[in-house]
């Protein structure tokens, strides 16, 4: 006969699996690039967010994979250098890279690729492939691709907006998650709730660094700004938060742009010279000897540079 105690225990093992969102079982997985981009498909926003849009589009979390085109190379030299050189990870050639050798990348770059199926991954690696083709029409095809799918609308306003689901819930097909409750005026995500971390740093920090990934099976270490904001920036005192300087103080908005931005070069790094000339004879020849002291002061919250 079971006990009290041993009853309770199952129900609630069997409550946390039945949680939504837990397995992913209930969505079903994209196969390819278009079907993962239509999954996540925000372009609707811009009809009555379009200064918002139109900000974003220019900013690097819309070509999040493509990135400069630096990030597409780091996912070719990660697979030719690491994938394929490491004895254990099963990758001999690129199309033999699956999802779970992409998150860890794509755990920042392209979370929602957990929604989808390894003909995905293997679609992603042939266009960061042919990006390097010497067929003009290839490569502009492969760097189209890679565009569709990136850090839109959705991945902050939905799939990311919650991060202690346990407590507040998993994010509703059907909500978008900002800054306070109400109805949204959109066909299909027809009601607006607060996110508890939409004007926190911790939103940003899922994806800006907290340290090595260690939940992969081969740990990664990538940015960590979060983690220098936390503990130097906020430890001794600062208190603002990722969106003030990058969003609000810096005038981007939905443009959030780091490193490549004057505005933010002006926001994080400080600095003055010195210099002093000296003249030196040995007479026959003049040699003109110089000093120059560069000052640079870190105005940021975090560390530079990052990455």
């Amino acid at each position: 006969m079971r006990s009290a105690g041993a009853v309770f225990c199952l129900a609630l093992a069997l409550a946390v699996l039945s949680l939504p969102g837990q397995s992913g079982a209930e969505t079903k997985k994209a196969k390819t690039i278009d079907e993962l981009a239509a999954m996540y498909d925000s372009s609707s926003c811009k009809e009555c967010h379009a200064r918002i849009y139109e900000d974003w589009q220019k900013s690097i979390h819309s070509r999040s994979i493509f990135g400069t085109g630096r990030t597409a190379a780091t996912l070719k030299t990660t697979s030719i250098n690491g994938f394929m050189e490491w004895p254990y990870s099963g990758v001999k050639k690129p199309e033999d890279v699956k999802v779970v050798h992409l998150m860890v990348c794509a755990k920042c770059h392209l979370p929602q690729l957990k929604d989808a199926e390894d003909s995905v991954a293997r679609e992603i690696m042939k266009n960061v492939f042919d990006l390097s083709s010497p067929d003009e029409k290839v490569a502009a095809h492969a760097r189209e691709q890679l565009e569709k799918v990136n850090i839109n609308c959705l991945i902050c306003h939905n799939r990311n907006a919650i991060i202690h689901k346990w407590a507040d819930g998993y994010p509703q097909k059907d909500t978008v998650y900002g800054t306070r409750d109400g109805k949204h005026p959109h066909p299909t995500f027809t009601k607006l709730k607060k996110s508890f971390i939409m004007k926190e740093s911790v939103l940003c920090g899922q994806c800006h660094g907290t340290g090595p990934n260690f939940e992969f099976d081969n740990p990664s270490q990538c940015a960590t700004l979060y983690a220098s904001y936390n503990m130097v920036y906020r430890a001794e005192g600062g208190n603002e938060t990722c969106q003030e300087c990058h969003m609000e103080k810096s005038g981007l908005g939905h443009n959030m742009q780091s490193y490549r931005s004057p505005e933010m070069q002006k926001m994080a790094v400080d600095f003055d010279v010195h210099a002093d000339a000296d003249i030196w004879r040995d007479g026959t020849v003049i040699v003109p000897q110089g000093e120059v002291r560069v000052h640079l002061r870190n105005k940021a919250g975090h560390g530079i540079p990052d990455g």
